[in-house]
């Protein structure tokens, strides 16, 4: 046997929604945590669950399953008295508190370490919002994609003579989920130390600002203008960008001035290290676009099958692989990123794996949950709820109704 996963017994209840929360609260579930997501069903849940195009029977999508596994749901609407006043009752016996939502829903729905630590001392309280609890726009709502507009970062990406352009996936929303996930352990970490818990503050957009790193330092100290490179070039190291072979593209990354010799030894042309035009580092940043047309020439004379025989391990270099060749990788495939779960409608959903690994201590693969299918085993275990007063919450809309699905009616909806 294994030993158990690192946060076992690690309790967490989520108000949470879409995908920067959730994703972080995610690989707490994958290394052993409890959590306990709390979903407005009169909202129909976390909002992602109807996201299209993929959708799966009783309110589940694919999307869906892509940031919840492994956790516990329960339908409560805390925005009603009653049903904060059924949150506060789990206090006592969680570890944390996690809310992702406008930056003012904490104070406004009492779920700060002000309103919670009087029932748990040892209470971490976790914010991931947009624009963080203070600030002028802490009251707004936010997205990924805004948050790249907001940052500059969109105004780095793409062509010179196209449009300023997003990433291909949601980083700052993870980000912000992983930061998340970093600042409540530290905080559990001085709760163990210490028995007092705190508030964490975490904001997608300092997450995306925290990002511009180097860039942001020259533009603060040098006067240096971002300008949109082409082919995905490096701002200062070249060569480092995506070249054209004769059947597709590949990046080469040569970030270091020992590459570059080898680079052009591999690729027949010697004789352009000691190239006066290239020969340092600043000479190649100085004559950035002739350097790159004359490897792109060069590039687009072999298949890359051909030049990852001859640049591989030699060079940093990779081939712009589709998203279905990248998980067909074989180090993808060897480090365990690509996994199933097992889903009562779907069967096998394959799905992304957890990427911390920690030898001895397997990530849990479970599925995400159906709306509400856990309300009445947490009520009773976290709140003290008979049955009939579940019932009676029930009827009066604080607590929602959960159903499973028969074979039946997956056959129906499926």
């Amino acid at each position: 046997m294994g030993r158990p996963r690192p946060l076992e017994g690690l309790r967490i209840l989520a108000v949470e929604q879409f995908g920067a929360g959730p994703v972080g609260t995610m690989l707490l579930a994958d290394m052993g945590a409890e959590i306990i997501k709390i979903e407005n069903f009169k909202a129909g849940g976390d909002s992602a669950r109807p996201v299209p195009p993929y959708p799966l029977p009783n309110n589940d999508s694919y999307y869906f399953q892509c940031f919840n596994r492994g956790k516990k749901s329960v339908s409560l609407d805390v925005r009603s008295p009653e049903g904060l006043a059924l949150f506060r009752k789990m206090v006592p016996k969680a570890d944390a508190v996690f809310v992702n939502g406008r930056g003012t829903d904490p104070e406004k729905f009492q779920l700060t370490y002000k309103h919670l630590g009087p029932l748990n001392e040892k209470i971490v309280c976790c914010f991931l919002s947009g624009f963080g609890t203070t600030g002028p726009r802490s009251h707004e709502p936010a997205y990924d994609f805004l948050m790249q507009a907001y940052t500059g970062i969109m105004s780095m990406a793409g062509e010179p003579d196209g449009p300023p352009s997003k990433a291909g996936v949601s980083f700052v929303d993870y980000t912000g989920g992983f930061l998340s996930v970093g600042g409540m352990l530290a905080a559990l970490w001085e709760a163990e130390r210490t028995g007092k818990g705190r508030d964490v503050d975490v904001a997608l957009m300092d997450g995306a600002t925290a990002q511009l790193a180097y860039q942001a330092s020259w533009v603060m100290n040098c006067g240096f203008e971002p300008t949109k490179l082409a082919h995905s070039a490096h701002a200062s190291l070249v060569p480092s960008q995506v070249f054209r072979t004769k059947n597709g593209w590949i990046y080469i990354a040569c970030l270091k001035h020992k590459f570059y010799p080898i680079l052009v030894e591999r690729m027949g042309r010697p004789e352009l290290a000691d190239d006066p035009r290239f020969r340092t580092l600043q000479n190649r940043f100085d004559n950035r676009e002739e350097l790159g047309a004359i490897l792109e020439a060069e590039l687009m004379k072999k298949t890359t099958a051909e030049w990852a025989d001859r640049l591989q391990g030699h060079v940093p270099f990779a081939p712009v692989n589709s998203v279905a060749e990248a998980l067909e990788d074989p180090q993808v495939q060897a480090r365990g990123m690509v996994i199933e779960v097992e889903h009562p409608a779907a069967g096998r959903i394959r799905q992304v794996g957890c990427p911390i690994k920690m030898p001895g201590s397997e990530a849990r693969l479970e599925r995400a949950p159906y709306m509400g299918e856990h309300t009445d085993e947490v009520l009773t275990l976290l709140a003290g709820l008979s049955e009939a007063e579940l019932d009676a919450l029930r009827e009066k809309g604080v607590v929602g109704r959960y159903t499973p699905l028969d074979e039946k009616d997956i056959a129906a909806e499926g």
